[in-house]
């Protein structure tokens, strides 16, 4: 963080990933956490499950890693001081398989979230090879900056949302694999990810980064656009279609600005949310119809 401006200088690699190739993968990630050093980058974010490319059932097994994998290890080492948020498939206990990203500095993975709203529509069918995560939390990059972590359609649940930034996160952060495809012909996938990220950033006033993967894989066509959103929703930087390392200076002022004209934060009323909730699920439980 840089201690006069109270900013942090973010990233995003853009890039493609081999299904089922993490060898070949862990070098890219070298790569372009090189790259991220050099523009002295201090938050570096690649794509969902960048490690091991979109996947289906195949190869699942044999790709997943535990969190004290080699690979994940000398990545956090490669990292140094700058943080780098990484995509991967964990083996959690039980054997359950999970799609996961962590976040790796100063040589160790210091978080992990695991997608909880597994896509399961459209051309998307993680719902039958992934277990869904549990919980939402955030991590701390420093004392102004705490990170929420959320994967690609973790966000399109805006409850979700929502219990992040009641654990005070200050910026989000969505690794995305967004095809143009996915969802069906009728659904704009760019265009909804460009509302989705406006959207958040500017109703509880926090910058929002977007990192998305390019190429084609599985009958998707995946169309980059990565993107580092303002506090207050405006677009610093956007990626093109192809590979690349972007990245924008978020300010802490910005945050604090923001928040005091639109207090989202601050008038979320977690009681009365949860009362009306427990109220709903007994009344739908009560009732055969689910009314």
């Amino acid at each position: 963080m840089n201690d006069a401006s109270r900013s942090l200088h973010v990233g995003v690699a853009q890039f493609a990933s081999d299904c089922g190739n993490p060898d070949v993968n862990l070098d890219r990630h070298l790569h372009w956490i090189a790259e991220g050093q050099k523009a002295n980058v201090e938050l570096l974010v690649c794509p969902e499950l960048s490690l091991v490319g979109h996947h289906g059932s195949e190869q699942i097994i044999a790709d997943a890693m535990r969190r004290d994998d080699p690979r994940l290890v000398e990545l956090a080492a490669a990292t140094g001081e700058m943080g780098c948020v990484v995509g991967f498939i964990e083996e959690g206990p039980a054997a359950q398989y999970y799609n996961a990203t962590a976040l790796l500095r100063d040589g160790r993975v210091r978080y992990v979230h695991r997608k909880i709203n597994l896509a399961h529509y459209g051309l998307l069918d993680e719902g039958k090879y992934f277990s869904p995560g549990r919980t939402v939390d955030t991590a701390d990059l420093d004392e102004d900056w705490r990170m929420a972590l959320l994967i690609c359609a973790d966000v399109w649940n805006p409850a979700l949302t929502n219990l992040a930034f009641a654990h005070g996160a200050t910026v989000l952060v969505c690794p995305v694999n967004s095809g143009v495809e996915a969802v069906g012909v009728e659904f704009d996938n760019p265009a909804g990810w460009t509302l989705t990220m406006q959207f958040y950033s500017t109703m509880y006033g926090a910058p929002g980064i977007m990192a998305n993967r390019v190429g084609s894989d599985k009958g998707l066509t995946f169309w980059g656009g990565s993107r580092i959103v303002d506090a207050f929703g405006r677009e610093l930087v956007v990626a093109g279609d192809g590979e690349e390392l972007i990245t924008a200076v978020i300010d802490f002022d910005r945050v604090r600005r923001s928040r005091q004209l639109l207090p989202t934060l601050r008038d979320s009323d977690l009681a009365l949310v949860h009362a009306e909730t427990t109220r709903l699920l007994n009344k739908l439980r009560s009732s055969p119809e689910g009314r």
